[in-house]
């Protein structure tokens, strides 16, 4: 057996949750690589809403899908996750398959512009009540950073008190790796 890196990892997740023609959430669009993976994931009958405050993230992700011919299957919004409730229709509702987070900042983006703990948090005590059962949310933390790590201690005290009765959650990383390696956290809700 091989061990997945990181990020193929965190695809293998969602794509084991996700259906075509499913709902499903890219929390931080960034350069649009996870939006145009979760489109083609749920095919042309299901949709992908994705979010990120920086305008930049969205013309981004706006081209990648308009190359890969895939912008209709996506709303995406120049917001915070933080606002996935009053973005999703509330018929919606139990109906989100999967959802992704790539927490940091933008690459090739401004480095002072990073998520938050208190938006993720809210974002994903806001997805669980929208998402399905075993429905996912995968989060894959960058810590490299100063503001990483604060995230990263806030989000880990939060995700380990999410109640065994509401979700599953799992920690996957490489313990010997140097320079901070990225590692995912992902939520299954019950």
């Amino acid at each position: 057996m091989k061990l997945q890196r990181i990020l193929p990892f965190a695809k293998q997740l969602l794509q084991n949750s996700i259906n075509t023609g499913d709902i499903v959430v890219d929390a931080t669009v960034g350069n649009g690589h996870d939006t145009v993976f979760l489109a083609k994931t749920v095919g042309e009958k299901g949709h992908v809403y994705g979010f990120d405050i920086q305008k930049q993230a969205i013309i981004n992700a706006i081209e990648r899908l308009k190359t890969e011919k895939l912008k209709e299957r996506v709303t995406l919004v120049q917001q915070g996750h933080e606002t996935v409730t009053s973005v999703i229709p509330h018929h919606l509702a139990g109906e989100v398959s999967g959802a992704i987070f790539n927490l940091g900042y933008l690459p090739g983006g401004d480095p002072s512009i990073v998520t938050l703990p208190d938006t993720t948090k809210s974002a994903i005590e806001q997805l669980l009540k929208l998402m399905k059962r075993e429905g996912i949310i995968v989060i894959v933390i960058y810590h490299g950073h100063t503001e990483g790590k604060l995230e990263r201690d806030e989000l880990m005290n939060y995700v380990t008190s999410i109640d065994p009765q509401v979700a599953h959650v799992i920690q996957y990383q490489f313990l010997n790796k140097q320079n901070n390696p990225p590692y995912i956290v992902a939520i299954e809700k019950c």
